[in-house]
């Protein structure tokens, strides 16, 4: 009896578990957004950006094959890298925008301000 229950605690603990980790193909899905979010935003014309970005379609390729091939730990893993790349490739590329906007408010500045000295 006291076999049993511990038997279905530790099934329940599982199950629980496995429940609360996105499965594979739900982190593929994020991944392939990320990726899609950061070619939306030009990752590609900025080089570091364009790095990660180069990495994470290379890595989401690599977890396919991967989960394709009965490696799915290792898939999982290969995923999960490329989504973080993903969105550094993003960050770099949002960054990267806004200090374009910070540099072109600044010199709308100076100009006003150069209009002013006249």
């Amino acid at each position: 009896m006291r076999k049993t229950v511990i038997l279905t605690l530790l099934g329940a603990s599982a199950a629980g578990c496995a429940a609360r980790a996105p499965a594979f193909h739900e982190r593929l899905i994020a991944s392939q957004a990320s990726i899609r979010a950061a070619e939306e935003v030009g990752a590609d014309m900025i080089p570091r950006a364009d790095l990660h970005l180069r990495l994470a379609r290379e890595q989401l390729q690599r977890a396919e094959r991967l989960s394709a091939e009965g490696a799915r730990e290792r898939a999982r893993l290969m995923v999960m890298r490329a989504q973080a790349d993903a969105e550094l490739a993003l960050a770099f590329a949002r960054e990267e925008r806004a200090e374009a906007l910070a540099r072109e408010a600044l010199h709308e500045v100076e100009a006003i301000h150069q209009q002013g000295l006249r």
